[in-house]
């Protein structure tokens, strides 16, 4: 067997298929505010959501899968103010826009809404008391 390179990855991105790309786009840019990092043209557009962190937007009639109704994907922003981020959700409507939730077993304070095509995002914070296990 051939020994993996040692190089670390130097990037991540996770690609999600939209129909409509320029919505995707816009809701990423200027609601969740992130910049667009790489820009594929209508292909896709890849908006950097942290250090090292990436979400890819693809137009699914241009990307190597289907967009797909049933979303078997979610995406997971740790941040330091999760009731900063539910009142900012709370503000625009965010679409499907869960109640805040404790999760002991993770440690973690969290809620759910859906970016404009239904992927469910999760905003969480470490709980007050430290316990996390992630």
């Amino acid at each position: 067997m051939t020994t993996r390179p040692a190089a670390p990855v130097e990037l991540a991105i996770t690609f999600l298929y939209y129909r409509d790309l320029p919505a995707a786009e816009a809701f990423y840019r200027d609601v969740m505010g992130f910049p667009l990092a790489i820009d594929q043209g209508k292909v896709s557009k890849i908006m950097a959501m942290g250090q090292g962190a990436y979400i890819g937007l693809v137009d699914e009639a241009h990307g190597m899968n289907d967009w797909v109704e049933k979303k078997p994907v979610q995406i997971c922003l740790r941040v330091p103010d999760v009731d900063g981020w539910y009142a900012y959700v709370q503000s625009f409507g965010g679409a499907n826009l869960s109640r805040m939730f404790e999760n002991a077993t993770l440690g973690i304070r969290a809620f759910v809404f859906n970016d404009p095509e239904g992927y469910q995002i999760e905003i969480q914070a470490v709980r007050p008391d430290g316990v996390s296990a992630a």
